[in-house]
């Protein structure tokens, strides 16, 4: 603040008892008279020049946001601040169990966060203690920044009760009766203070003091397996950045194969030096364990982005995470030539699915797959082909296939290629269900030289409706020796009087 003094005093707003109220503030205007709650009206009085801003709830969830997932470089387990009955000014808690150690402890931790976050222009209060409920308080309203192990309940005590996460009016209940720091209530009957001021009170005294476990709920899911590279001079070629990407594909091999597993889904997340955060996905479509495989699609990923990788000044680290591993079953020596072709073939289709999935997205890498109706046009649908197994229920596209014999010398009884809608044409035939005898489609008339049919399909009445009509199909061959398939559309006499005749399809 002092390297800027010309710079006037800066505070946030809002509407608070209908009255506009100062709800956040810098050091300069907290050193100059301004104090929380206070109306602008006053403030203003204390400091004219003062520089005001209106509250953006939504503005400050998405810059938090951001900060949190720039502090996963110290733990994945970081999640949101849980209590917003209790201040506007949400923080962030961390759980670093087990992680202090790569860092130098826990001193050496909490001082690298602290120095990195007020080098990208943020003031932070923080400490570090056996519980999030002590941790919160002692950020908020304590002096000390690293609790000794077991002495959080201690340290606590002679905080306001505000340090407890509790609504502001329920703390002003409380410090009308005399009641104003957590020590006041620790240890008092527990049962006349759940009865007056309900059960939350005692919930968060326990949880402050360690007597009830607080799980915290991370924004993002722990990783299956992570490995990271740090670096004391930042990196920031698209080269240095390959071979960093090899190194840690290689170290995730190892734990994949102990565990049995194929990744299909990982992320590459790379830190920029001013707090800037890159996420890069892959994934593929069957389990993979090839470490050069993985740089290579990366390299596919970085390519296929609209905007080059911005490095910035640098990345000091870059993390692979495992996002999602399936078993891998590992592919066995063959003894037929044939075999070992027909296995070459699928590992080359699968390498070149997962680049086109790396580049495009593998959402976007789609095939036809059969669906549960008998409805022609709805028969087929398309999914992403790392999807396997499952099966679509929709169907888009000009043309499809609807159906393919299995067996060799089959007969095919549907044409292979459906038109996107039916088009409608007009016939002369025979009524109420005789096959078409001339018909005339697209401005061309045809003769019918012989027809078999019909075929009914009745119409699904739960997705169009009650008043949806039956189709009666035939196949038909004019005199040309072109054979198409048609239908009525509508029973005569019974859903219409008027039956529709449309053209769905044609055999080869």
């Amino acid at each position: 603040m002092d390297a800027y003094p010309e710079t006037p005093p800066v505070v946030v707003t809002d509407t608070v008892k209908n009255a506009i109220r100062i709800v956040a503030l810098d050091e300069r205007a907290r050193a100059r008279g301004i104090r929380l709650n206070q109306t602008l009206s006053d403030a203003r009085a204390l400091v004219p020049d003062l520089d005001c801003h209106a509250a953006d709830d939504e503005s400050n969830r998405a810059l938090l946001l951001k900060i949190a997932g720039w502090c996963e470089r110290y733990t994945p387990l970081v999640a949101l601040d849980a209590a917003p009955e209790a201040e506007r000014d949400h923080g962030l808690f961390m759980d670093i169990t087990g992680c202090a150690h790569l860092l130098g402890g826990e001193a050496a931790m909490i001082a690298d966060l602290e120095a990195r976050l007020r080098a990208q222009g943020f003031h932070v209060r923080l400490c570090l203690a056996d519980t999030p409920g002590a941790a919160w308080a002692m950020a908020r309203y304590g002096q000390d920044r690293i609790i000794a192990e077991g002495a959080h309940a201690e340290a606590v005590l002679p905080l306001s009760l505000s340090g407890l996460r509790l609504p502001p009016a329920m703390v002003a209940s409380l410090g009308r009766v005399g009641l104003k720091t957590i020590g006041c209530i620790a240890g008092m009957p527990r049962a006349p203070l759940a009865a007056r001021f309900g059960a939350r009170l005692m919930q968060r005294l326990d949880q402050a003091l360690g007597r009830e476990e607080e799980a915290i709920s991370p924004i993002m899911p722990v990783a299956e397996l992570s490995t990271e590279r740090r670096f004391a001079e930042p990196v920031t070629h698209q080269e240095e950045i390959s071979h960093v990407i090899a190194a840690l594909a290689a170290g995730i091999i190892e734990p994949l194969e102990r565990r049995g597993l194929g990744l299909r889904r990982c992320r590459l997340r790379l830190f920029r030096v001013d707090g800037h955060v890159s996420h890069l996905d892959v994934q593929t479509a069957r389990p993979l364990r090839d470490a050069k495989m993985i740089r290579r699609l990366f390299e596919e990923r970085i390519a296929g982005l609209h905007d080059d990788l911005d490095a910035g000044f640098g990345f000091d680290l870059i993390r692979l995470d495992v996002v999602h591993a399936d078993p891998f079953e590992g592919a066995q020596t063959e003894m037929m030539a044939e075999m070992m072709a027909h296995h070459a073939a699928e590992q080359g289709h699968d390498a070149l699915v997962d680049r086109l999935g790396a580049r495009l997205g593998l959402d976007r890498v789609q095939r036809f797959v059969l669906a549960d109706t008998h409805i022609p046009e709805r028969s087929f649908g398309r999914q992403p082909i790392a999807h396997l197994g499952a099966r679509s229920r929709s169907g888009s596209g000009n043309a499809a296939l609807a159906l393919i014999p299995e067996a060799p010398g089959e007969i095919i009884t549907r044409p292979l290629i459906l038109f996107d809608r039916p088009e409608l044409m007009q016939t002369i035939a025979e009524v109420p269900d005789g096959p078409p005898l001339k018909f005339r489609w697209r401005g061309v008339s045809y003769e019918v030289a012989r027809s078999e049919g019909p075929e009914r399909i009745a119409c699904e009445w739960w997705r169009d409706g009650r008043g949806a009509r039956t189709r009666d199909y035939f196949r038909v061959e004019d005199r040309q020796g072109y054979r198409f398939w048609m239908f009525r559309h509508g029973l005569y006499g019974r859903e219409t009087s008027d039956p529709a005749w449309y053209m769905h399809g044609l055999f080869a």
